[in-house]
């Protein structure tokens, strides 16, 4: 048992883990196979502190300090999972320390300052027709799904045909980062982008990967599609960014917009008071989607309700 390497804890440590999301799956492999490539079939009891000392900062120099920082967030999750796993004869736990604790103690972890960046209003006409233009229309309705309601990404690509209500013009979304299910009206756009021939539905996903009977994990290759021919960077989580920006620019009530975001308000006792009724939502919901339009240059898809703020810049 001394002898078991990197790798090895990582399978064990998936093995064990079976709630763990597809994409959760798909990170922590791809950190193995990139960060840890040289260190994989090594003992793990032969990575010492000093070696993910240098490594870390290694890391940092030649993929950035956000990922240096996960990928050793992902060792010391299998060290901790290491050291309740595997044992000697006599009950012992073969790994006594964690070694990744030296970047805490050493306060060698990278700062890394929170993101801001999201797609500026004058900026959408020119993102909205290179998505529009992507020959893969399941992303291409991925990221406009996503700028028009807000959802975070693995919500958005989870969500199946089941939880969009037509005829209620609804969607609602289950396994939320809270915890708590998530409804949103559909505004008369995007009701039009889901009224639609609901294609492989073996799978059930709205969103289904190619060839695949599941969801799509990674639309690196059509952003970056996106990103060439407008030279507008954008992250996944900068459209949510996006979104609400310009619902906090209409004005629309404090309580409204956390609904919206499906942020937690268990600390605010007046949020308690107020009922959850998701035809209130509508009304701002529509505005942020015509206010959105507008900037897009999509005039004809317009509603005839008033926008307010409608020459405002975000």
């Amino acid at each position: 048992m001394r002898a078991v390497t990197l790798n090895e804890v990582m399978q064990d440590y998936l093995h064990a883990r079976k709630s763990l999301k597809p994409k959760t799956l798909y990170d922590y492999k791809r950190v193995l196979q990139i960060a840890f490539n040289n260190w994989k079939d090594k003992s793990l009891i032969t990575i010492t502190k000093d070696k993910i000392t240098k490594h870390h900062e290694k890391l940092g120099q030649e993929h950035g300090a956000a990922y240096a920082n996960l990928a050793m967030r992902v060792l010391r999750a299998l060290f901790n999972f290491a050291a309740g796993q595997y044992e000697d004869s006599q009950g012992r736990s073969l790994i006594t320390d964690n070694p990744v604790k030296r970047l805490s103690q050493t306060r060698a972890w990278y700062r890394i300052e929170r993101r801001q960046s999201f797609i500026k209003s004058y900026e959408l006409a020119n993102w909205y027709a290179a998505v529009n233009n992507l020959c893969n229309e399941t992303l291409r309705d991925y990221f406009i799904l996503i700028v028009f309601t807000g959802l975070r990404r693995q919500e958005a690509a989870t969500l199946k045909w089941e939880q969009v209500d037509l005829k209620a013009k609804t969607l609602t979304i289950i396994d939320t980062k809270n915890r708590q299910p998530h409804t949103l009206p559909l505004s008369d756009y995007l009701y039009a982008l889901l009224l639609k021939p609901q294609q492989n539905t073996k799978s059930g996903y709205v969103f289904p990967r190619t060839g695949e009977n599941r969801y799509i994990i990674e639309p690196r290759k059509q952003m970056a599609k996106v990103i060439e021919a407008t030279g507008i960077p954008f992250t996944i989580h900068d459209l949510r960014r996006t979104f609400i920006t310009v619902a906090e620019s209409l004005d629309i009530a404090a309580y409204a917009l956390k609904r919206l975001l499906n942020h937690k308000m268990n600390g605010d006792v007046t949020a308690g008071y107020i009922m959850q009724d998701v035809e209130r939502l509508r009304k701002p919901m529509q505005m942020i989607t015509d206010y959105l339009l507008q900037r897009m240059e999509l005039q004809d898809l317009l509603m005839n309700s008033p926008i307010p703020n409608k020459n405002q810049e975000i």
